[in-house]
This record gives C-alpha cells, structure tokens and sequence, in this order.
C-alpha cells in the first residue's frame, strides 16, 4: 500500500508540534534517540515526521504515537475531564539529536 506524502506549509509545520515532553520517562528515552513531543490531536505520523525533519534538520527512522486521556478531576463539588493530549515518540537516525531545551513557538 501506498501512501502519499504531500508536502505541508510552513505555518502547519509549526501548529503540529505543540512543545517536548521531559518527563523521567522521556529523559531516559533519549539515550536511545528517542524524543518525545506534544502534538496536535488531528496529525498523523507522516505530518510529524515531516515537521520534526524541517524544524530540527534530522532524519527519522520511526514515530509512535498515542493519545493520552483526560482523567477526571472535581471541582468545588462539579466533575469535570482534564484535556486529551497525543504524544509522539520519535526514533532518530543514528547520529542525529536534537536539543532538548529548545522550545517550539
């Protein structure tokens, strides 16, 4: 199967990524190339990977992606859900990083 690849404009680029995830998990993660971001709910894997290779110049090997739950908190008495948020893990290239500290705007 076949899949197309169209090119995406700039200022989709920079709506996909949201911002990189640190978490202890994540942090571990990179010594395995592995990256971790928050992305937009409505991107699938081929848009990722082509904004994570025109933002950071690398080469990607490999994305994971999951959509993480809102768990449900109260309030002064009213129930309510946490926003959904989708993760993207992304395998690079051997020899390619990217700076963590670096934040997307």
């Amino acid at each position: 199967m076949k899949i197309n690849k169209k090119n995406i404009s700039s200022e989709k680029i920079f709506s996909i990524l949201k911002r990189p995830l640190t978490t202890e998990k994540s942090t571990n993660l990179q010594q395995y190339n592995q990256y971790t971001f928050e992305v937009s709910k409505n991107s699938n894997s081929n848009e990722i990977k082509q904004a994570i290779e025109s933002i950071f110049k690398v080469k990607v090997l490999k994305i994971n992606t999951l959509i993480l739950r809102g768990k449900a908190k109260s309030f002064k008495g009213s129930t309510g859900f946490r926003n959904d948020i989708k993760k993207a893990i992304v395998t690079l290239k051997e020899g390619n990083t990217i700076d963590a500290s670096v934040e997307i705007k």
